[in-house]
């Protein structure tokens, strides 16, 4: 199978487009350099599979055109994220998560792509309030970052593809984490790991899956998912403080003993809103003070496991994985 993928060098699609050249798909990554794509055809050079880098841009739709022409699939993954975004960088994520996003369905249909695969997000969502919600489900009012607003708006250009005939499966993970994550997730397991995390967000709740899950997950959308369809991805639902209290056992390390409750995060945020003009760090930044005050992020995977055979590994199984991976980068002993 040739499958056309946006996003193969970052930390979920390079999973995908790994587990893809494993299965012997020939796999064709736009890329903006093909430099960025050196480890990625150093592990296609012993598998089943071969990979073509194409070099472009989502949000140049022409750029596409070349890789994309004649693909039995195509993998839309690649996406702006980040919590804490500037002015500047809330009109990127725009140019990118929506724009970029436009494009690639549009030349789908115009290209006649017999079948894709969106990556969405729980996040679309926003707060559920601790509702575990399914793909039923539809959020209006306002997102709590600029990443959420994009991704929604990005959502919705999906589902109206769909409804005027695109074969296109709409994918929807929650928290995504694993080794080398880049993530804000990922900075915060390396500073425990550090010990320089003071102190835990009371409140917030996601659901967690193992970044080769989520992967496995957009696989078994292109070969099973019905078109037109949203499937959550997700894994199981956990809280910071529990995933944190959890590290604690799997690897030893103390997990923060304080954390910030949704009052505190909520002054805080309207505190540093005075200091927007100055460039903030981004874990001080209102926005995601925001996000940290309230976020539960859930959804019902129950759709993908029957449909897909989605069964995403636990985060006993999981997060050891994960620590294992960054302790070693570190320099540090994980036990046993």
């Amino acid at each position: 199978m040739r499958v056309f993928v946006t996003g193969a060098t970052g930390f979920l699609g390079g999973s995908l487009a790994r587990q893809l050249l494993d299965q012997g798909d020939e796999v064709v990554a736009l890329v903006r350099s093909s430099s960025k794509g050196a480890a990625l055809a150093e592990y296609a050079s012993k598998a089943p599979g071969r990979i073509d880098f194409t070099e472009g841009d989502i949000t140049d739709i022409e750029s596409m055109r070349p890789g994309m022409q004649g693909a039995d699939g195509v993998y839309h993954l690649a996406a702006w994220y980040k919590v804490g975004a500037t002015a500047h960088e809330a009109k990127l994520a725009e140019r990118i998560n929506v724009d970029g996003t436009r494009n690639v369905l549009d030349l789908m249909g115009e290209l006649q792509i017999p079948k894709g695969v969106y990556t969405s997000t729980l996040a679309v969502n926003s707060d559920t309030e601790g509702v575990m919600v399914d793909e039923s489900y539809h959020f209006e009012g306002a997102h709590l970052s600029a990443y959420d607003a994009t991704k929604a708006e990005a959502h919705g250009l999906a589902l109206q593809a769909m409804q005027d005939g695109l074969p296109l499966v709409v994918a929807m993970p929650g928290l995504i984490y694993g080794p080398d994550d880049h993530s804000s997730i990922g900075r915060m397991i390396r500073n425990y790991l550090r010990r320089k995390l003071p102190l835990i967000p009371a409140k917030p709740e996601y659901c967690w899956a193992y970044v080769d899950d989520v992967a496995t997950a957009h696989r078994l959308g292109m070969q099973h998912g019905r078109a037109g369809e949203k499937y959550i991805v997700c894994g199981e639902r956990c809280s910071l403080v529990e995933a944190f209290s959890l590290m604690e056992e799997i690897c030893g390390v103390p997990a923060p003993s304080r954390t910030a409750g949704p009052g505190l995060l909520r002054f805080l945020a309207g505190f540093m809103q005075a200091f927007q003009w100055m460039k903030l760090p981004p874990d001080y930044h209102p926005e995601t003070l925001r996000v940290a005050a309230r976020a539960t992020y859930l959804g019902d995977n129950s759709k993908a496991k029957r449909e897909l055979g989605y069964e995403p590994r636990d985060l006993l199984e999981g997060l050891p994985l994960t620590l294992r991976h960054e302790m070693e980068k570190l320099g540090l002993q994980f036990p046993g």
